[in-house]
């Protein structure tokens, strides 16, 4: 059970979570979270998490491949920090962590009693909506905060008017 929320209490500002990943719709999340952000005097938070399992296999180079994964989790999160500072003006709070993902992000919820929602976004391809979403969605019952969906094919301008 996820602590109370804080970001209606004085001093607090409600933060926006999204998931930042190599997936193609990550940056439809951001973008929507953003926003929203922007027109609620909120905040966003950026999360990649990179995933533990992808060194099990390889003790000997464990270290250099854990540091190429954690390089290339702060590129993309600030890739998507200066989309968001472009088309919003927000500077986003950036965050790297380590494990899996779901369990991560609730982690990140649990410790950060600002964030009140997360945001994600669906693949729109044949496969589903993506794995995240997918293991999310498996999770709604016992999921601590409310979690918003955003399709991969809305564009910028229906973010605006959505947000």
């Amino acid at each position: 059970m996820v602590s109370r929320r804080l970001s209606r209490e004085a001093g607090h500002r409600r933060k926006f979570l999204a998931i930042i990943d190599e997936t193609p719709e990550c940056e439809r999340a951001a973008a929507y979270a953003a926003r929203r952000a922007r027109a609620t005097n909120g905040m966003i938070v950026l999360l990649f998490v990179v995933d533990a399992a992808d060194f099990q296999q390889w003790l000997g180079v464990e270290r250099i491949m854990r540091q190429e994964a954690t390089t290339a989790a702060r590129d993309a999160l600030a890739a998507a920090a200066a989309r968001v500072r472009d088309s919003v003006g927000i500077e986003p709070e950036l965050v790297v962590r380590e494990g899996i993902p779901t369990e991560e992000i609730i982690k990140l919820i649990e410790e950060d009693q600002d964030i009140a929602i997360l945001v994600l976004a669906a693949g729109s391809g044949k496969d589903g909506p993506g794995p995240l979403v997918a293991s999310i969605a498996g999770k709604t019952p016992a999921f601590p905060i409310p979690v918003t969906v955003v399709p991969q094919s809305l564009t910028d301008d229906e973010i605006d008017s959505l947000a």
